[in-house]
């Protein structure tokens, strides 16, 4: 009986035969004297490191809430086109429907941040659910209120409604944050996957959602987000093995008043500002050359290059330094995403090509994923335990302000001035964001 670990050796006609049961290793047995024997017959491509994404999904659980937080967040990148499609399309007003949506935009960091409160206080499942269904009856309040010709007015209230839509970002990076409490490196792929997903769901929310509205009907985009929110919802609280315990709040503080908080989420009221001003002074520039149904796409690609951004960003192994090292990297994301926002102001400015504009949203929206993965990362960190998804929240309700304002900055300046320099105003948004950063993070490093 041969024994784990040793060489037996017997003969076969004239022939001395040794056998080793030793486990194989990378680089395959050692015999006597530490001489390398045979290689394992197992192929390369079975010992190849399955990489931190196959990895982080591996996680137990991981992949059952992962799909439910899919199915919820695409529809959030559809609402607001379906919206408006359906309401310009049956009224024949861009400005009530641009108004409409500037509203509920409005309600949602309102309340927002209140759902995330509730929802570190009660548990996701007890609070998600409700403010879900809430929601969705909002959509098809506003729904029914534009089929049925309702007054105006109605159609502001129904869509104010859906501002109590959790946080479903916000909850999945709070899962992540307790199966991985501890690992650093591996919660830094976490959080650069949750914002490849972000990128890829505002990448192909409206896409999707102007198909349904004009392929089928003009409620079919609205039906078909309620359904896919509803749905998704359901799975992602069902996995309840992943749900972060509740813990009470104790002597902790708001996480707005929890050090070094407020200057992060100034840093997102001015990246929104970038975000807002970006897609509206995109959209009068495609308009001016004649291309306006091409704005879609062009802003597409830059979200691509910020989702393909983001998934090389997590393989790296950056987050392995320590809190000071992710301070000074948000720093340099800002740096670089100030940096690569003149491309667009340049290729508007001396080529007036879209195409080569297009280019440019590529390059430039590849600095936006590591920018917002690390700014998440010290939010994570800032929040005081317990209220991690009011923290993140928060940030969330940032960057919708930024946006409000940066598309009335960007849209004014395109109108008034002219669509190239709008391309200006994202710049400027990005250098205060930088102005921030440099001032009021440094002082605050743990």
């Amino acid at each position: 009986m041969p024994q784990p670990n040793r060489p037996m050796f017997t003969t076969t006609a004239d022939a001395l035969v040794i056998v080793d049961f030793s486990p194989r290793g990378p680089g395959g047995p050692r015999g006597p004297g530490g001489a390398r024997g045979p290689r394992t017959s197992r192929s390369p491509r079975c010992r190849r490191d399955p990489g931190p994404y196959r990895r982080l999904l591996a996680t137990p659980g991981a992949r059952a809430f992962t799909i439910g937080n899919l199915l919820a967040r695409l529809p959030m990148g559809m609402f607001s086109v379906s919206a408006v499609v359906m309401i310009a399309g049956t009224r024949g007003s861009y400005a009530l429907a641009g108004a409409v949506t500037a509203a509920g935009l409005g309600a949602t960091a309102v309340v927002a941040p209140w759902t995330a409160r509730l929802v570190d206080r009660h548990g996701q499942a007890k609070i998600a659910v409700p403010a879900t269904a809430l929601a969705a009856l909002g959509s098809l309040a506003l729904l029914l209120c534009v089929r049925l010709g309702a007054p105006a007015w109605t159609l502001f209230v129904s869509y104010a409604a859906t501002a109590t839509t959790p946080n479903l970002g916000g909850m999945s990076r709070a899962r992540w944050a307790h199966l991985l409490h501890g690992d650093e490196s591996s919660l830094h792929v976490a959080n650069s996957f949750e914002q490849a997903v972000d990128e890829a769901c505002f990448m192909l929310g409206p896409v999707l959602a102007a198909f349904l509205c004009t392929a089928f009907f003009p409620e079919a985009g609205t039906l078909t987000g309620v359904v896919l929110l509803v749905t998704g919802v359901l799975v992602f609280t069902a996995q309840r093995s992943t749900e972060p315990p509740v813990r009470g709040y104790g002597p902790s503080k708001a996480p707005f008043r929890a050090p070094g908080i407020p200057p992060v989420l100034a840093v997102c009221l001015a990246m929104g500002a970038v975000f807002g001003s970006v897609e509206v002074v995109t959209i009068a520039f495609a308009d001016a050359q004649g291309h306006r149904s091409a704005a879609g796409i062009v802003l597409a690609l830059q979200a691509g290059g910020s989702c393909a951004a983001g998934l090389v960003y997590g393989a790296t192994r950056g987050a392995r330094s320590g809190s000071g090292a992710v301070e000074d990297r948000y720093v340099w994301c800002i740096a670089a995403m100030t940096t690569l926002l003149t491309l667009p102001l340049l290729a508007a400015s001396l080529t007036g090509s879209l195409l080569v504009l297009a280019a440019a949203l590529l390059i430039a929206g590849m600095a936006t994923a590591p920018t917002m993965v690390t700014g998440m990362t010290l939010i994570q960190r800032r929040t005081p335990p317990g209220r991690l998804n009011e923290g993140m929240t928060l940030a969330v309700t940032g960057l919708l302000g930024g946006i409000a304002c940066g598309s009335a900055a960007g849209g004014w300046t395109a109108e008034h001035v002219s669509p190239v320099a709008g391309y200006g105003v994202p710049v400027t948004a990005a250098a205060a964001a930088l102005m921030t950063a440099l001032t009021w993070t440094r002082p605050t490093r743990a």
